[in-house]
């Protein structure tokens, strides 16, 4: 099984409430929790996340987590926003109701800036389940905007305690992955979040960045992420990051993991190279489709998963294969043809699904083309085309290339 969970160490022992403190959100004594009894003495978890349904490699550990807590006698709730894709819950009741942030009047836009920071609906739900259900620990994924870190702190006020998972860098960066006008930036791993507003860090636009802005100054002065009792992060990079604002005691490094027991070795080869993944910006998924169409789309590029960038970049790179979301038997069967899986992602990856999956499979290691933090140029480019050559069919590269990374 993965081993991904927080519980998965025999060692992680449960929390309880001890210091009060005074809170900036409410002003009402709320208690941190600290170390108290051991793991197997859990005997309900409530995971909290903002889409029950998977959207992505978070949702994908999350429900690892869920079955492997299941299988050991733990009774699992859920917590999450109302969605006609969500799976099945009976506690539903208690989810939040749907929020896009899209376009819309003034003050809908008001509002769903308010409820962006802050949601008074996530709060009074949470407490109510909580109050209802009384669960040992709060375990926190994805929480940001629809549900809102201030969940940690109604939490706290009924004594219970909170872990977090970290699959982004949002508590030490308002745009959650570390870059600014497409590089790599750290200027708010102290907690001084003022950087955001000089650079327009979210996508140059000064309003966008003036709500993130607001948004980590709010959770600052309520201590929302002091609050928890531990940080969880699937890689040892964001372990160091995190670390420097919050102690590197209260994170703990669990690396993600993929249950490999059902996954045969493939010696299966398409001749495509496969991207698997978000299509989102800091993916770098745009610099791979770019390179693609640069080489004239010679090689067979298969783009599987969906995103807010899919509309755009299907329209813009219509030499390119996209399969969107793919699961099961489908997803099984692109990885095992794939003669390369590229991972072209331009922020600093956290422990992601696509490497363990290809390599479950069995993609020698030297046939994942892993462009970390890339500022792709031709011959980072030609990279993908050296693992591709001697497998399917040859393909051109420069001579640079064929000389190693």
């Amino acid at each position: 099984m993965p081993a991904s969970s927080a519980f998965r160490n025999e060692n992680i022992v449960m929390l309880r409430p001890s210091q009060a403190e005074r809170s900036a959100d409410g002003g009402t004594d709320i208690q941190r929790p600290t170390l108290s009894c051991a793991a197997d003495q859990v005997e309900k978890i409530l995971v909290a996340n903002k889409f029950f349904f998977r959207n992505g490699g978070s949702e994908a550990v999350m429900f690892d987590e869920m079955d492997w807590m299941k299988g050991r006698g733990i009774d699992v709730m859920e917590f999450s926003m109302r969605d006609s894709r969500n799976r099945p819950s009976k506690y539903e009741s208690y989810f939040v109701s749907e929020k896009s942030y899209k376009a819309g009047s003034r003050s809908s836009k008001i509002k769903a800036a308010i409820s962006f920071v802050r949601s008074q609906e996530a709060v009074s739900n949470i407490s109510a389940l909580i109050r209802d259900e009384n669960p040992n620990l709060l375990h926190c994924h994805n929480i940001y905007h629809q549900l809102t870190p201030s969940i940690i702190n109604a939490a706290a006020r009924l004594h219970t305690p909170v872990v977090l998972t970290l699959h982004d860098y949002k508590p030490v960066c308002p745009v959650y992955t570390q870059l600014s006008n497409g590089a790599v930036c750290t200027d708010c791993t102290s907690g001084r979040f003022e950087s955001i507003l000089r650079k327009r860090c979210a996508d140059g636009s000064l309003g966008r960045s003036a709500l993130l802005w607001a948004e980590a100054r709010y959770h600052a002065v309520a201590q929302s992420y002091q609050r928890v009792s531990q940080f969880i992060a699937p890689s040892r990079f964001m372990r160091d990051a995190v670390a420097r604002r919050f102690g590197d005691a209260k994170v703990t490094h669990i690396p993600n993991g993929i249950d490999a027991s059902a996954i045969q070795v493939s010696r299966e080869d398409g001749g495509y190279v496969l991207y698997l993944g978000r299509l989102s910006s800091e993916k770098g998924v745009a610099t791979l489709l770019k390179a693609h169409a640069a080489d004239s789309a010679i090689w067979r590029l298969v783009v599987a998963g969906t995103g807010p960038l899919l509309s755009e970049l299907r329209t813009q790179f219509p030499d390119a294969e996209f399969k969107g979301h793919l699961a099961g038997a489908d997803l099984t069967s692109v990885i095992r043809g794939a003669a390369v899986v590229v991972v072209p992602s331009e922020w600093h990856e956290n422990s992601p699904l696509s490497i363990l999956e290809a390599m479950a499979h069995g993609k020698n290691r030297s046939c994942i083309a892993n462009w970390w933090n890339s500022r792709v140029g031709q011959r980072r480019i030609d990279r993908a085309a050296v693992c591709l050559e001697g497998r399917s069919r040859p393909i051109e590269q420069n001579s640079t290339a064929a000389r190693g990374p």
